[in-house]
């Protein structure tokens, strides 16, 4: 008689996340940082601009030659030139001479403001008139007022998007270090699982885990081992583990985590030497007979083999794992970003665990409201019905129709 799990809250499974630490950083290009999360702070070791530049098509001025400028009176100026762009302007501005400049080009010196050219009227071949007065540095980019020397632009444990390659850019930061990507081993178990191009016969089920969890871990940052299928066999699923110790940093089996005479997860886990039984059980629903094995840094995972089931774990235990092997400072929140919507209905939930419900959003009245979707943890069909999740409390009773929820929204 195996003993029952222990079920532990969300908040101590994830407490014991601290455990493992970030793993080793390397070096990628830059093309191919989207979504990395940086090993060390990102100092600037020059001015970006590193000259003054126009903000704007115009005409670069001394500011006070402006002074007094209106439609009614607008002022005269001599022509000095025009900025090439690319180039640095091989002329001065003196006072009553203006520049012809295009957004980006160099300010020529003795400028400090441009003056835009809606705001002027070419008299003749060397000389504008210019109807508004401009503020010292008005439409001007100042050298180094986007990044200077020294400065931190960029903290360790930041994972980068598109706006932060493009600082980098600037930079001509081609190579940027960041910490290895987690690889993820996936291994679905079940003697009624088989192949998605079988066709299933009674009491068969094809195998929906390696491609929902798969994708999921991809889009948690994991790159993922897909070990296949393993039927309920302690030995051959033993054999499926070690190999995915082998290749990656934790190893995740879908089925066999429950306590019937057929899930052999537990016992799996603990026959490797140094193995240690973290966590058996959590108060979710659903959910509830997760495993958690830690192995040095690596780590050992058994999920529920019900689709919605394994994918609400992965999401909110999983994701934070790979979020903290990847070196960021903050674990992820699951899935997407936070939005409020009012419940279309009672949800009843009992105290003492922690319910997370499919809801589909509709806007009605202004605002969103969220629709329970009801059924088994085993129908995936409910998932793809759903737009996000809303997460009862594991001290609550359910919430009321009409309550604000904060639904977390299902990536994209």
């Amino acid at each position: 008689m195996k003993p029952f799990f222990k079920v532990k809250t969300v908040e101590e499974v994830l407490g014991l996340l601290e455990r493992f630490q970030p793993l080793e950083a390397e070096e990628v290009e830059l093309a191919g940082a989207r979504g990395r999360v940086l090993a060390e702070d990102l100092q600037a070791d020059e001015f970006v601009p590193d000259h003054d530049r126009s903000a704007m098509d115009g005409f670069a001025v001394r500011a006070r030659d402006t002074f007094g400028a209106a439609e009614t009176l607008p002022a005269l100026f001599h022509l000095a030139g025009e900025v090439q762009m690319g180039l640095e302007p091989d002329f001065e501005i003196g006072p009553g001479q203006a520049a012809r400049i295009w957004t980006g080009g160099m300010l020529p010196a003795g400028a400090d403001a441009v003056v835009m050219i809606e705001y002027s009227r070419q008299v003749d071949e060397t000389s504008v008139e210019l109807s508004k007065p401009a503020a010292p540095w008005e439409n001007v980019i100042r050298r180094g007022e986007d990044v200077k020397p020294g400065q931190v632009l960029l903290p360790a444990g930041l994972a980068l998007r598109p706006q932060d390659l493009g600082l980098l850019a600037a930079l001509g930061r081609s190579i940027v270090r960041v910490t290895r990507r987690p690889r993820a081993a996936l291994i679905s178990t079940g003697d009624e699982v088989i192949p998605i191009t079988e066709n299933p016969g009674p009491g068969r089920v094809r195998d929906v885990n390696t491609y929902s969890l798969g994708a999921m871990l991809e889009g948690f940052g994991a790159e993922v081992i897909r070990l296949g299928l393993i039927p309920d066999d302690p030995a051959r699923l033993r054999a499926g583990v070690e190999r995915g110790l082998a290749l990656a940093d934790l190893v995740i089996v879908s089925g066999g985590s429950s306590m019937g005479v057929r899930d052999f997860a537990v016992e799996v886990f603990s026959s490797f030497p140094g193995s240690e039984i973290l966590v058996h059980g959590v108060a979710v629903s659903p959910g509830k007979p997760l495993i958690m094995a830690g192995l040095g840094n690596q780590s050992l995972w058994g999920l529920p083999g019900h689709a919605v089931s394994a994918m609400i774990t992965a999401d909110v235990f999983v994701r934070p794992l790979l979020d903290r092997l990847s070196g960021k400072t903050r674990l992820g929140k699951p899935w997407g970003r936070l939005v409020q919507a009012a419940l279309a209905r009672n949800v009843p939930s009992v105290h003492g665990r922690q319910d997370y419900i499919r809801v589909r959003l509709e806007q009605e009245g202004g605002g969103l409201k969220a629709h329970p979707i009801l059924g088994k943890s085993g129908l995936v069909s409910t998932m793809v019905k759903a737009d996000g999740l809303v997460c009862i409390g594991l001290n609550e009773e359910g919430r009321l129709a009409g309550s604000l929820a904060e639904v977390r929204l299902f990536d994209d």
